[in-house]
């Protein structure tokens, strides 16, 4: 079955390079998201979230630290990861209720890809 993961609040060229580091994992279905209101329809049964930590698009708020914490609050949250070099950042996500997070110069290592295989509960994947 086809994991579903969401990419909130990147440029298209990010995007772009999130869905080929990503889409090399196996069996993944990525979904741009840049407005609150597609963020609100898609949310529902996604696998992962992975939020820019500058968002890119219309949303309550133009940072990912503080979207994390405000869909952390709600039932049902999805898995979410910071796209961010900046260890402070990821940090605060942490604290906000995300789990650790990647930079886009880690897009293609093996930890993030564990790291992603585990949030999205595909430990056996290719």
């Amino acid at each position: 079955m086809s994991k579903r993961i969401l990419l909130v609040g990147h440029c298209g060229p990010d995007a772009f390079a999130l869905r080929s580091a990503i889409g090399r994992l196996g069996d993944i279905e990525m979904e741009m998201v840049s407005d609150a209101k597609t963020l609100g329809s898609s949310t529902p049964g996604a696998s992962l979230l992975l939020v820019n930590r500058v968002l890119d698009g219309k949303f309550s708020t133009g940072s990912g630290i503080e979207l994390i914490g405000e869909l952390a609050k709600g039932d049902n949250a999805p898995a979410m990861m910071l796209i961010s070099n900046y260890a402070d950042a990821q940090a605060d996500a942490e604290a906000a209720g995300a789990l650790p997070g990647f930079g886009k110069t880690e897009m293609y290592d093996d930890q993030t890809a564990e790291r992603v295989r585990a949030a999205i509960g595909q430990q056996d994947t290719p």
